[in-house]
């Protein structure tokens, strides 16, 4: 199934808010239904392909099969930009100025050779398609030519599992409940759970550096990957032979986190883990901010390391999103305080020992336990954050999410800056908003911090938010953050990741790009600027 092209996964899972939602959101921010209706799909007018016809049979040839270039008006809108707030409010608005100019289905790491080789030929840009997830501007090349969105979904298969490595080999078009469900059929897990779990693919979670909400236990994606395989223009290229390596710099550090700039990742070799017989999850309210994340380092740099663990500050506490089944239910928590989300899987053995160990550091710490209901709450609606910030577009509310991560001694100043320069500059655009943050990877130097932030429209939603954005970006680097911990550079991030890796680090990667990719076709504008 396809995820909805004017929103976010299913659409039989999307809900109206409540009425008490609706009337907080008049109440705190001024939010009114906005009486403009959304496009629809049928009725958006889509321009022609600008492929030439022989641009066309040859991307054709390189399939196999006609049936897998498509450049119908459905398919192409589909692949359309991604799933950040003004990639919506477009899309609905029914603006398609930068749609693919077709869609190619490759079949095997051969086909997708040949398709870029074609592309350089031919001078089309091509745009790797996972599961369409992104936030950042990663599926939206900025460029004056046409380009094509290639799209991984046939390739999709377990090609290896090693059961005495505990590792797997995976296609990188597999959605990730797939890819869990063909390893819990073997007794193991990837252990990776992003927000995006239900509809992100292997691939996109090795090219954008995901991390999971299970990080803690697990690890972050990037950590996960031992082996990958990449169609250039200029050829295959492997990266990752075995587990460690003093032979050389690790090139497949130069793929992860490369958003197709750099190739075309077509199998991807991880580490597995034998599946957890025990998951708990159990919730804990600190006093403040401050003093849930006091907690959370003790635990990250000392032990014992739950699989979870998380804090919402006390905004996000009080409105529900630390637990987002509660939201706007009569059974809301409404007493003061952070509330800290601790996770534990494995054996029933290992879960209890380190439960048990954790729950001591916390309570030291003044942590209040509160129970499991509060973590199965949050277990249970872990994924559904994105189909609230869809509801909420509808009821006339502007919602988005921003992230970053510093070290533990610049975490308060890092939190104080992005929530100070969000707040200032939406309200001088005339809407005042909620910003909400909570800490949601921990490690021993450091943790990164997730803002929410949901205001009023305004008159023109896109180019109010705008301003915010970059004056949080600004903040970020400024006060020691970097600019993207787990959503990626894209196009959103671009020119704050340059500051970021200063001149050198562009060149670097500006000439690793030109040997690899001379044409320039591979995501352009995504990641680094065009040289």
């Amino acid at each position: 199934m396809d995820m909805l092209w004017s929103g976010w996964g299913d659409p039989d899972k999307a809900a109206p808010l409540p009425d008490s939602v609706i009337g907080l959101l008049r109440d705190l921010l001024g939010v009114t239904p906005r009486e403009n209706e959304p496009a629809q799909l049928d009725g958006i007018a889509v321009p022609q392909s600008p492929l030439a016809d022989d641009t066309l049979r040859a991307l054709a040839e390189c399939l196999g099969d006609g049936a897998y270039v498509r450049t119908d008006a459905e398919s192409r809108i589909r692949h359309t930009r991604g799933k950040s707030t003004p990639d919506l409010l477009r899309i609905r608005a029914g603006e398609v100025d930068d749609i693919p100019a077709a869609v190619l289905l490759p079949g095997s790491h051969d086909e997708v050779l040949a398709v870029l080789r074609v592309c350089a030929e031919h001078g089309v840009a091509a745009v790797p398609f996972g599961g369409g997830t992104s936030v950042v501007g990663g599926l939206a090349p900025e460029l004056k030519r046409c380009f094509v969105a290639l799209d991984l979904r046939r390739l999709d298969g377990l090609l290896a599992l090693d059961e005495v490595s505990r590792t797997a080999t995976l296609q990188p078009g597999l959605r990730a409940p797939q890819a869990e469900a063909l390893l819990n059929e073997r007794g193991f897990t990837l252990g990776h759970f992003p927000q995006s779990y239900e509809w992100a693919s292997i691939g996109g979670f090795a090219a954008a550096r995901s991390s999971g909400q299970a990080s803690a236990g697990y690890g972050r994606f990037d950590e996960m990957v031992l082996g990958l395989t990449v169609a250039t223009p200029e050829g295959t290229w492997e990266a990752g032979r075995a587990p460690r390596s003093a032979a050389g710099p690790d090139l497949r550090q130069l793929i992860l986190g490369s958003e197709g700039a750099l190739g075309v990742i077509t199998s991807v070799t991880v580490r597995i883990r034998p599946l957890p017989t025990t998951r708990i999850y159990e919730g804990w309210r600190f006093a403040s901010f401050e003093a849930g994340a006091a907690a959370l380092r003790t635990l990250a740099q000392d032990g014992p390391q739950p699989t979870v663990l998380r804090l919402s500050d006390e905004t996000e506490t009080f409105i529900g999103l630390a637990q987002p089944d509660k939201i706007g239910s009569s059974d809301a928590p409404a007493a003061a305080g952070c509330m800290a989300i601790a996770g534990f899987e494995g054996t029933a053995e290992d879960t209890a020992d380190r439960r048990a160990r954790a729950r001591k550091v916390l309570l030291g710490c003044g942590g209040e336990y509160v129970g499991e209901e509060p973590g199965d709450r949050w277990a249970h609606g872990r994924y559904n954050a994105p189909y609230l910030r869809d509801a909420l577009l509808d009821a006339g509310a502007f919602a988005e999410t921003l992230e970053t991560a510093g070290f533990w001694s610049a975490l308060p100043a890092l939190y104080d800056a992005v929530r100070q320069a969000l707040t200032a500059t939406l309200t001088e655009g005339g809407t005042p908003p909620l910003v909400m943050c909570h800490i949601s990877h921990v490690y021993e130097n450091g943790a990164s911090l997730y803002f929410t932030v949901v205001s009023a429209q305004g008159d023109d939603p896109v180019a109010h938010w705008a301003p915010a954005k970059r004056a949080a970006n600004d903040a970020i680097l400024a006060s020691g953050g970097t600019i993207s911990h787990h959503h990626g550079v894209g196009t959103d991030h671009r020119d704050w990741y340059t500051e970021e890796i200063g001149p050198v680090g562009v060149r670097i990667l500006q000439a690793v790009k030109a040997e690899i990719d001379p044409a320039g076709v591979l995501n352009p504008g995504v990641l680094i600027p065009v040289r």
